[in-house]
């Protein structure tokens, strides 16, 4: 496929553009996320985005192959846009505890928000590819070793585990989808996932987990 493409559906003139490559990859993207908006994951293949980008599906394969690989294509749009804003957040955020919870928290939900209800969508068919849930599982990672750079300054032993990482994105992940989704407000998702950060930093601060914390904890959620 040449740089210059012109394969818009002829059946109808109206519709027809001269896009570069770089626009129609563009123009592709932005179809896919309105049908996976509008009509759900399910509904977003290849043959489908053909359809609703007034293309012809040969111009859709040659960007994306397979509907495995449109879908990766959007998770990384999206990832992109994560941590771009979220790096913008951090520069200009106050060395503290507080302020590095507070922009983590709110650059996360407030992406999802952005991207909308199509997001966990998109995010939950990966889980169907092996291929598609490496992929996922890598850019978790890099998200994972950004926050605990980001935080460990504020952890006592400089350190914090990757247990309380991996829950940490596991609650910023859930927080979002529900408040993507309308159950919770998006100040109610920040507010929770705030809290959950600044504690998984105060817990490594001594060290750690110790059987009378247990205690503690098991008798405020009993109250």
């Amino acid at each position: 496929m040449s740089s210059a493409e012109t394969t818009d559906q002829p059946t109808d003139p109206q519709r027809r553009r001269r896009l570069s490559r770089q626009d129609r990859h563009r123009q592709l993207l932005d179809v896919a996320w309105q049908i996976a908006r509008d009509e759900g994951t399910e509904a977003l293949t290849l043959g489908r985005l053909s359809e609703q980008a007034g293309v012809t599906k040969p111009v859709v394969y040659d960007h994306f192959e397979t509907r495995p690989g449109l879908l990766a294509a959007l998770y990384r749009e999206f990832d992109a846009r994560q941590t771009t804003v979220m790096d913008a957040a951090l520069a200009a955020s106050q060395p503290s505890l507080a302020d590095r919870a507070a922009v983590i928290a709110a650059s996360y939900v407030d992406c999802v928000l952005l991207q909308g209800r199509e997001i966990p969508g998109v995010i939950a068919a990966l889980a169907g590819s092996p291929e598609l849930e490496r992929i996922k599982r890598e850019y978790e990672a890099v998200f994972i070793e950004k926050c605990r750079i980001a935080l460990s300054p504020f952890a006592g032993a400089g350190t914090i585990a990757a247990p309380g990482l991996w829950a940490m994105l596991g609650a910023a992940e859930a927080l979002s989808y529900a408040a993507a989704s309308g159950d919770i407000t998006a100040v109610e998702a920040k507010n929770e996932l705030f809290e959950t950060i600044v504690a998984m930093v105060e817990r490594s601060m001594g060290g750690g987990t110790h059987p009378d914390h247990l205690r503690n904890t098991a008798g405020l959620a009993s109250r």
